[in-house]
């Protein structure tokens, strides 16, 4: 197969930061998605409806001329988050989600939750309003090791968060390991998983070829190829609550090429070409529609879109670094190929 025509896809999990990055980066997922499920964990973070109703006019404000695209804003979960601010992000029409950070678990997650179980009044409240609970799924325990993080967070949060609310719809980020895999196809229908591409690409040894590779380095971290094995024949198999998610990550390079560098992946710049290229490797593109354009609309209750995108199998080189509002970034892939583009 030459050339690859799709429903427009979604981007269901989607950093753009603010100000100026925000102008620089937004352009690339506008190319590739119509909408994109938009994180809140800005500096402040993104906590009140006034606040995403202020953040999506930004975006809005730096979309490129004639651009056809929708923002989907999020509510960032804190202990302080009330069932009332929930019935208004219901009613706002534009707040799709609430995500939960466990403190410290990634960028931007200081003010996240310590303890879940003080935010039940606030699942209730979320389960009646049907308003989507989006992870990052990982606990932060000093005596859990890295690589294990996920798991240890399904064990001991997510299946009594499921028991305890059988009606709330909740999307497990960015899963990596096959117990997450696992746990997702055997969870109920309300239960849902976006899927990174470098986790589709790239195992734990792409962060050490070499020697240490700090723009392979994000949360959940790359994990042993037989979780990425695991990854992809969810991706590819058609299950309908496993969708594409980026969790595109613009850093600076200074700020990832540093003593304590930050974890996160630009994947934006070519994001629905790099999942092309692992649905092709797992001899799958005819199930690369429904991952990217169909299973997440349909997850979260939304209308599929009725544009379409066509890819073709093209290899491009990508640039060495792009700009990142003034400081220069480095993509994913820098340097290297990618087989496919999207066509003109």
């Amino acid at each position: 197969m030459e050339r690859l025509t799709l429903t427009r896809p979604d981007d269901w999990h989607l950093h753009l930061r603010d100000g100026d990055i925000l102008a620089s980066v937004l352009p690339d997922t506008v190319r590739r998605f119509r909408r994109a499920i938009v994180m809140p964990n800005l500096k402040p973070p993104v906590t009140s409806v006034d606040a995403a109703a202020a953040y999506r006019d930004r975006i809005l404000a730096a979309l490129p001329d004639e651009a056809d695209f929708e923002p989907l804003m999020t509510l960032y979960l804190t202990e302080e988050t009330t069932p009332g601010m929930i019935d208004a992000a219901r009613q706002s029409g534009f707040v799709h989600a609430v995500k939960l950070y466990p403190a410290g678990a990634t960028t931007h997650s200081a003010s996240g939750v310590t303890d879940i179980r003080r935010c039940y009044p606030v699942f209730e409240a979320m389960q009646q309003a049907g308003l989507p609970l989006l992870i990052h799924g990982e606990v932060t325990d000093p005596d859990v090791d890295i690589f294990d993080r996920e798991a240890v967070f399904i064990e001991r949060h997510l299946e009594p968060l499921v028991r305890d609310f059988p009606e709330l719809r909740i999307v497990l980020e960015h899963v990596t390991t096959e117990a997450a895999v696992s746990f997702v196809e055997s969870a109920p229908n309300n239960v849902g998983a976006t899927i990174t591409p470098q986790h589709l690409l790239y195992n734990r040894n792409a962060l050490f070829a070499g020697g240490m590779r700090p723009h392979h380095f994000c949360l959940p971290i790359l994990k042993r190829e037989r979780h990425r094995e695991a990854l992809v024949r969810a991706a590819t198999s058609g299950h309908p609550r496993f969708f594409l998610g980026t969790d595109s990550a613009p850093h600076p390079r200074h700020a990832k090429e540093s003593a304590c560098g930050c974890a996160g992946i630009y994947s934006a710049h070519a994001a629905i070409e790099l999942y092309a290229e692992a649905f092709a490797a797992a001899g799958a593109l005819d199930r690369l529609e429904g991952f990217a354009s169909h299973h997440g609309a349909d997850f979260y209750g939304m209308p599929r879109n009725t544009g379409t995108i066509t890819l073709e199998r093209a290899e491009w080189t990508v640039p060495e670094a792009v700009l990142f509002g003034h400081d220069p970034g480095v993509p994913l892939r820098a340097g290297e190929t990618v087989a496919w583009r999207v066509a003109e």
